[in-house]
């Protein structure tokens, strides 16, 4: 995967992430990442980013037991990328909070 190029849209004012990079990032494939988000296993937060951080978005995927962060700018570049793993323990509250 080639993370130089964001694999995201902007459509009517929402950030569009292809499945395939979240899945990913989940440790998941694209139909189960789906069929998640469908039920409301996966869910997901978006900040943007004010002052300094203006034109970054932070992009937060909550599964059962992962959380992954993506950082994009405007230009459509992902500069960051993380994921924490609790090996199929529940995440801890403190992860879901926004900037956590």
């Amino acid at each position: 995967m080639n993370e130089t190029k964001a694999q995201f849209e902007w459509k009517d004012g929402a950030i569009q992430v292809d499945a395939d990079v979240v899945a990913s990032g989940l440790g998941i494939d694209s139909a189960r990442l789906r069929n998640e988000m469908r039920n409301g296993k996966v869910t997901s937060l978006c900040e943007s980013g004010i002052d300094q951080d203006s034109g970054r978005h932070r992009l937060t995927f909550f599964s059962e037991s992962r959380r992954f962060r993506l950082v994009v700018d405007d230009k459509g570049q992902i500069l960051q990328r993380s994921t924490i793993n609790f090996d199929g323990k529940p995440l801890p509250a403190s992860v879901r909070r926004p900037g956590g």
